[in-house]
């Protein structure tokens, strides 16, 4: 029974599995969790090292799915590393992996971060091919998962959820969801050739170009808001001013250029985040804003 495309044994088949791992699309999700642990004020590792193990594995699950999907089942891709029997044993061990994490975090006496990640495994195994046909939650389905793993990783440690990690969370919702739209315009005219309707083959390329920026620069207006009023720390508006000058410059770009400066531009956004949260307390704030 080869799980492996190329080649047998147990190095291919290691190699095949391992190929699932996708540093650029996995790090995101991973580093919302832990940002979404430093909110709280206090973090403690155990819980916040299964929360990001569960993560991960949620994440695994839609990078097989989606090449299974994609490969074995549509035939859009022109290959894959794994046979369909080992894409349904990663699907299988990941998922192991996900419950048992999330049973792990119940015990902990984490059951609200538990219930906010259970999502982000269901939009992982349905995001191909039930998801991603719909130009709505195609768009939102990874961003969803971002905004979900900041709320669970919050949760994690404080078992509750404040206005602080909502409004990253919808941040992060709507700046993403215009990432991806730019994303999938890259592929517009495959995706029009096959009837797939993401927002460019549904309202065109300019417009989906517009409807994208509107959205990021939506997000960062509410951050410079949520500054203002003190829910966020003000050294938030730094990270505005750092994605913005991003976004000019991808607004001059082709569309793969474009998502290669933004998704890079979206790291540096959260970083600057991440130090404002950590050089202004979530105490201090919450003073503030009391």
């Amino acid at each position: 029974m080869p799980l492996s495309r190329h080649g047998a044994g147990v190095e291919a088949t290691v190699r095949a599995f391992w190929s699932q791992v996708h540093p650029v699309f996995m790090l995101p999700p991973l580093a919302a969790s832990l940002f979404g642990a430093i909110l709280s004020g206090e973090v403690a590792l155990e819980p916040a090292a299964i929360h990001v193990l569960a993560i991960f594995a949620a994440v695994y699950t839609a990078h097989v799915k989606d090449g299974y999907v994609d490969f074995h089942v549509r035939g859009e891709d022109d290959d894959h590393p794994l046979t369909a029997t080992g894409c349904r044993i990663g699907l299988t061990l990941s998922t192991i992996a996900f419950v048992a994490c999330c049973l792990l975090l119940w015990v902990l006496g984490a059951q609200l971060a538990v219930a906010l990640t259970l999502p982000t495994w269901l939009i992982a195994y349905h995001h191909a091919p039930q998801l991603d046909t719909n130009p709505l939650t195609a768009t939102t389905g990874y961003p969803l998962g971002i905004a979900l793993s900041i709320l669970g990783g919050f949760a994690t440690q404080a078992g509750t959820v404040t206005a602080l990690p909502l409004g990253f969370a919808a941040v992060f919702l709507v700046l993403l969801s215009g990432i991806k739209v730019i994303d999938d315009a890259q592929d517009y005219d495959y995706d029009r050739s096959i009837a797939k309707r993401t927002v460019a083959v549904v309202l065109g390329p300019e417009r989906a170009y517009d409807v994208a920026y509107g959205l990021m620069a939506f997000a960062l207006v509410a951050v410079v808001a949520l500054a203002i009023t003190r829910v966020f720390p003000p050294g938030s508006v730094l990270a505005v001013l750092a994605f913005a000058a991003v976004a000019a410059v991808a607004r001059r770009a082709n569309p793969e250029l474009a998502t290669m400066l933004l998704v890079r531009g979206s790291y540096v956004f959260l970083a600057v985040l991440v130090a404002a949260v950590w050089f202004e307390p979530v105490a201090t704030i919450g003073v503030a804003t009391g």
